[in-house]
């Protein structure tokens, strides 16, 4: 379920204090990799590493597989590959040089809410 999946992802970007956090729907551009970009950044290059592993992990949990990733040797920039969801964990600077979401403008975007902890899943609390 793709809608369980960009939250989940969010949920754990969030809990790793990232900031604005969005989704891309690329369902409906030609010539997209991915249905979805999940786009996110961070303070410092330790912060976005963190902010990968707990992705990492919570969709491992879920069961899926990343398929590549890239950009963890300096964390300015991360890249994982999830198949119809391809997450983006920026440095503030480097999302802020690249705008990644201008290139992307004609796409349907969601800013993913940060939610009380109340509200999410018990399996992703772990």
């Amino acid at each position: 379920m793709i809608t369980h999946d960009l939250r989940l992802i969010a949920d754990a970007m969030y809990d790793k204090k990232a900031n604005n956090v969005i989704s891309i729907d690329l369902r409906d551009v030609e010539g997209a990799i991915t249905d979805y970009f999940v786009i996110c950044d961070a303070s410092n290059t330790t912060q976005v590493g963190a902010v990968a592993d707990n992705v990492i992990e919570k969709m491992k949990e879920e069961g899926h597989r990343l398929y590549r990733s890239q950009g963890s040797e300096n964390n300015f920039w991360i890249i994982q590959d999830y198949g119809n969801i391809v997450v983006h964990i920026f440095m503030k600077e480097y999302r802020d040089f690249y705008r990644l979401e201008d290139l992307w403008a004609d796409a349907p975007r969601k800013e993913m809410k940060e939610r009380p902890a109340s509200r999410k899943s018990p399996k992703s609390e772990k």
